[in-house]
């Protein structure tokens, strides 16, 4: 996928996983961009250039109907014109400046060159410590405030306030785009830092030529601490690569010692500063530039080939439907019968979530002390996309029962299938109720419980009531729940 074949794709899902009503966009407008996209890449295509013509289709009718959308699409473009801008302005601010300073004597040993120059090796200590940390698996640093800002100026980081409050997909569409696009960004983001960096340099050194046409400079040094052949020390260090790639001899001590301030007026100080110049290059334009390059090389192969996961809850089941296949869920119950109320529940929740068609098979509830042949269950379906261990949460949490039980189930997963733990509380409201402050201190409690148990076996369980539950809340839950399965957790989540 592209940048934009993901940018749109993000928006869609945010779209038609969000509660009805937030956006026109209704069940026949996604069988429209089912059988569109299909008609144009052909039944043969592969998912993700399916998924990107389908997101594409359904993106562009979306803009004809909301403004909003349009509005949130825009927000979340980068800008290049940002980068021009801050080179440019970078540029005049290195002009600007005066890289000597206002007396017009040039001190070899402390030009502001020099801090232009230790600031940028800083930055290259920072880099490299900062790859370092990378490799050895250490989680990123957020990013600084002038990466923020530049952030906010080239792709308004503050879409979420565009699409406003009574559109919270667009905000789920912004934070979900922000989280994809970071890798992109901090590349854009970088090459944008480095390309100015060069720009106050170059606008340094030219301001000092032009102002040096009228301006006569002098050359000298002046020390507290060192004498002639020290300072011939440092200046091999810091000027010996320019010297030798110009030609231009650096001077030896009996001449330093005649070019030292207050007592001397210098000397002509157009070499010196080609030297100072020449090292600029070397220090800062060439290292700058060679990373510019590496960031932009590394910013073109993100944005045509978009990191972007498929293998969520919501693309799968655009895949399946795709290819012609049918989920596949086995539902093993432990300790407890849903009843028929709680299974239509079960059985629509999972539908909404993982598409149509869907084969749907509910075990035979396996007894306590009975855990082990949980397994059963499994074997009886063909292929299952989900497994789902079913609890109820009139019982409390059991390392014996419940967790051996999970274990079991998780040891018998065909290849390929994942394992969702569900903790049904329809039998505990209906036993003790909900409309009380009690019984919702209870309820809440046995939910903390149950949290806790399958925490500690690094495990996040659903607890939904699959009676009474809003069927928008309980599709929102299942698919968070089944993309902390996949390894890719939707921001926002609601427990």
């Amino acid at each position: 996928m592209t940048e934009n074949d993901a940018r749109n794709a993000l928006l869609v899902r945010a779209i038609e996983t969000a509660p009805a009503g937030q956006v026109a966009w209704s069940d026949d407008d996604r069988a429209w961009a089912n059988r569109a996209a299909a008609e144009v890449e052909g039944e043969g295509a592969s998912s993700d250039v399916f998924i990107a013509r389908r997101a594409q289709l359904a993106a562009e009718r979306l803009s004809s109907r909301e403004r909003s959308v349009r509005r949130a699409l825009r927000a979340l473009e980068w800008r290049p014109w940002v980068g021009w801008a801050l080179a440019l302005a970078a540029f005049a601010m290195g002009a600007a400046s005066d890289a000597i300073g206002g007396t017009h004597r040039v001190n070899v040993l402390a030009p502001p060159l020099l801090a232009l120059m230790a600031w940028n090796i800083l930055v290259y200590a920072a880099i490299g410590l900062r790859a370092f940390a990378s490799l050895m698996g250490r989680k990123p640093r957020p990013p600084g405030p002038a990466a923020r800002l530049i952030a906010r100026a080239a792709h308004a980081a503050g879409a979420q306030r565009l699409a406003g409050a009574d559109a919270p997909a667009l905000v789920r569409f912004a934070s979900d785009w922000a989280q994809a696009g970071a890798n992109l960004n901090a590349s854009r983001i970088a090459r944008v830092l480095h390309v100015a960096a060069i720009a106050v340099a170059l606008g340094a050194l030219a301001g000092l030529y032009v102002r040096g046409l009228g301006l006569e400079y002098r050359a000298g040094w002046e020390s507290t601490f060192l004498d002639a052949a020290s300072v011939r020390r440092v200046l091999d260090f810091v000027l010996g690569p320019a010297s030798w790639l110009t030609g231009m001899a650096l001077p030896d001590a009996s001449r330093l010692e005649a070019m030292r301030f207050p007592a001397s007026t210098g000397e002509p100080a157009g070499p010196w500063i080609h030297l100072h110049a020449v090292t600029v290059a070397l220090v800062v334009v060439l290292p700058r530039l060679l990373l510019a390059i590496a960031a932009r090389l590394r910013e073109h192969r993100l944005a045509t080939r978009f990191p972007v996961s498929l293998d969520d809850a919501y693309f799968s089941a655009l895949a399946r439907a795709h290819r012609g296949e049918a989920a596949s869920v086995a539902v093993v119950p432990c300790g407890h019968q849903p009843t028929p109320q709680a299974t239509l529940g079960l059985r629509a929740m999972l539908g909404a979530v993982l598409g149509s068609p869907m084969n749907l098979a509910i075990a035979a509830p396996v007894a306590y002390g009975d855990e082990d042949s949980a397994a059963v269950g499994v074997v009886g379906t063909a292929r299952p996309t989900l497994v789902v261990a079913l609890l109820s949460s009139t019982a409390t949490p059991e390392a014996d029962a419940h967790g051996a039980f999970v274990d079991a189930l998780s040891a018998a997963l065909p290849a390929g299938a994942s394992l969702l733990v569900l903790v049904d509380e329809s039998g505990f409201v209906a036993r003790f109720g909900d409309a009380d402050a009690t019984a919702a201190r209870r309820r809440d409690e046995r939910r903390l419980a149950w949290k806790r148990f399958f925490a500690a076996r690094e495990r996040h369980p659903l607890i939904v009531d699959l009676e009474r539950t809003a069927a928008s809340t309980a599709e929102r839950a299942l698919r968070e729940a089944l993309d902390r399965l996949s390894g890719h957790p939707m921001p926002q989540a609601t427990t």
